[in-house]
């Protein structure tokens, strides 16, 4: 593959990722925010498509053309810069996969309980408590800055 093709799938797949977080974190944030169960519920079920769709594939292109274009630096382990950043990713990859998305899977789970009887129980507000704590990033989790807007 070409240079410019390795290049154009990178950007690509930073903006799939970045905007993926971007949007599913304001929307589920302001779904939260209407306490109720039903937008609750659809907003978290999105959280999960989009994941899959979106996160993952944002991810994945990322990685493999990162790795692609690396090779113009001398690999990763060439200069510090591309090594620290290759390192942040992976340990931002780390934290998504064993933190935060059994937080969405038990958020998930949940929810489909609660569409149907209305009530939020307060293990739904921890999860998105202790995930907004953990997360490196506002992925699947409460945007402070959004959080005080009333």
């Amino acid at each position: 593959m070409s240079h410019d093709t390795w290049v154009a799938l990178h950007v690509l797949g930073v903006v799939v990722f970045l905007g993926n977080l971007v949007v599913t974190a304001v929307w589920k944030t302001l779904a939260d925010r209407t306490r109720d169960a039903s937008v609750i519920a659809y907003a978290q079920r999105l959280v999960t498509i989009t994941d899959v769709s979106f996160t993952a594939t944002g991810a994945a292109l990322i990685t493999l053309s990162g790795f692609a274009l690396a090779d113009d630096w001398g690999g990763v382990t060439g200069p510090s810069w591309l090594t620290v950043g290759v390192g942040l990713f992976a340990a931002a990859g780390l934290i998504w996969l064993t933190i935060l998305i059994p937080i969405q899977i038990a958020q998930t789970r949940l929810s489909r309980r609660f569409a149907a009887t209305g009530a939020i129980p307060d293990r739904y507000w921890r999860l998105a408590q202790r995930c907004t704590c953990s997360a490196p990033s506002p992925h699947c989790c409460r945007l402070r800055t959004f959080s005080s807007w009333r």
